[in-house]
């Protein structure tokens, strides 16, 4: 086996390759240190338990699939941005088969807080990043909020409505859309 000292990136992007080729099954630090052709130590130089490495798993695969594409900018656009996470979610559960409904449950007892305080992470940066977005729309009717729908609510709200249709694997984004149009513009 090849002692070398590996990087933190070339382990995660071989911890997704697992994800994707053999499942959450396959993500261990022996499997992992196999696939980076690198000793078991030098996996435990970078993360402490399977715990440690299947976190940062998720979390890269998070990032993987929620990332800006190279020359693309922020969004000035409610409706792009709502569209652009739908794509983001058909693109990542067709690259990561299952992951969107498998990955919490493959934190091992004592950690299922880090992976619920991880996921819970994640979904708060998309709502923040949603919430900036119909903020700054310039095309959003003046009077669409009011005290009672709030644009925090709103965002909330529709941010429900996302992750139900990605529990459900209804990626069909248009009734959402046409409620965003009916309501805010």
């Amino acid at each position: 086996m090849n002692t070398i000292i590996t990087s933190k990136k070339a382990i995660l992007e071989q911890s997704r390759l697992l994800v994707i080729t053999q499942g959450w099954q396959a993500v261990n630090i022996r499997n992992v240190a196999a696939a980076c052709g690198v000793s078991v130590g030098s996996i435990y130089n970078y993360f402490s338990s399977k715990s440690d490495l299947v976190t940062a798993t998720v979390e890269s695969i998070w990032h993987d699939i929620f990332h800006f594409s190279e020359g693309q900018t922020d969004f000035d656009n409610f409706i792009e941005c709502v569209q652009w996470i739908f794509d983001c979610i058909k693109i990542g559960s067709e690259k990561y088969p299952g992951f969107f409904t498998t990955h919490s449950m493959h934190f091992l007892n004592d950690d299922k807080t880090d992976g619920q305080q991880l996921m819970a992470q994640s979904w708060e940066h998309v709502q923040s990043k949603l919430y900036s977005v119909l903020e700054k729309d310039k095309n959003i009717r003046p009077n669409a909020f009011d005290s009672i729908l709030t644009p925090q609510k709103f965002v909330d709200i529709l941010f429900s409505l996302i992750i139900s249709a990605l529990i459900r694997h209804n990626y069909d984004d248009s009734s959402i859309l046409e409620l965003i149009r009916r309501i805010a513009y």
